[in-house]
């Protein structure tokens, strides 16, 4: 078994570096077990969904999602370092997640006081002539919903221990606690709420260049290294499997039901197990 424990071990860490960085293992030491009231149980529906390998998933499916909105799309196009340093870009989302979901509460407060301070310092003016701040409560409530609907949707399809429906709201809920501390407004607290949120959005989506651009850069080229790519993108296709219908002319995504009922949502199922086998420590085994 040493092989196969090591094996484990060496993926687990490799993956866990991609998302948290060098620093990622005393990372995750300090935030799980310094001192101090956390907002959330760890049997919380938050604690679920974000501690689960279903996120790689909605990850993926939040960036697709969140670039159909022009003003939140020039934001990230003209001040992020997505394509420059992704993974950067993906280590600090994944920190902030982390931080704020299973941190202490001063832990916490203290994240979102910086990432609040780095909003107040984005704005500029879209391709289409509007200006945008990154610090607007509408946008940020864009982002939210956005990533809420991305991350319950990847847990209900590939999650290890699905929501019932009360716990899917409770999920939506006790996210929102977080999306008011960035300065989001009207944030949704239900999954009924969460839909009509979503649907409200629509008239004010669109396709821009740097959408499409988003999406050939996380689908076609994607910042990967060879030795990740394949499964990278059959956690894409699941990803891309999760889009809404409404959602895929505009960003060129193709639409292919019965593939995606079976082959992509097979091979989303054995990458996420996959990935919750390697980052499990041997001494705490979870039921694929």
């Amino acid at each position: 078994m040493k092989p196969l424990t090591s094996a484990r071990s060496t993926l687990g860490a490799t993956i866990f570096a991609r998302v948290a960085g060098d620093e990622g293992p005393a990372r995750r030491e300090r935030i799980m077990f310094a001192p101090g009231p956390r907002r959330f149980a760890p049997d919380s529906a938050i604690a679920t969904v974000h501690g689960d390998a279903s996120m790689f998933v909605g990850g993926i499916r939040a960036l697709l999602l969140q670039s159909l909105h022009p003003l939140a799309m020039a934001a990230v196009d003209q001040h992020s370092g997505f394509r420059g340093d992704p993974w950067g870009r993906l280590q600090r989302t994944s920190g902030f997640l982390a931080v704020t979901t299973f941190g202490t509460d001063a832990d916490a407060e203290r994240a979102i006081r910086a990432v609040r301070a780095v909003h107040d310092t984005i704005e500029g003016v879209a391709p289409d002539g509007r200006p945008y701040r990154a610090s607007d409560p509408h946008l940020l409530r864009w982002v939210h919903v956005a990533e809420v609907d991305s991350f319950l949707r990847a847990h209900d399809r590939y999650g290890h221990q699905p929501l019932d429906a009360e716990g899917r709201d409770a999920y939506v809920r006790e996210a929102a606690v977080v999306a008011r501390e960035l300065g989001a407004s009207d944030v949704p607290e239900s999954v009924a709420e969460l839909e009509a949120a979503l649907e409200a959005f629509r008239p004010e989506l669109e396709s821009t260049e740097a959408a499409r651009r988003t999406v050939r850069y996380l689908l076609v080229h994607p910042p990967v290294p060879l030795a990740i790519r394949v499964p990278y993108g059959v956690l894409a296709a699941a990803g891309v499997g999760l889009m809404p219908r409404w959602s895929r002319w505009p960003l060129r995504l193709p639409w292919l039901p019965v593939a995606e009922a079976s082959a992509v949502r097979l091979g989303g199922e054995v990458v996420t197990r996959s990935i919750r086998w390697a980052m499990t420590p041997p001494e705490h085994p979870v039921e694929a």
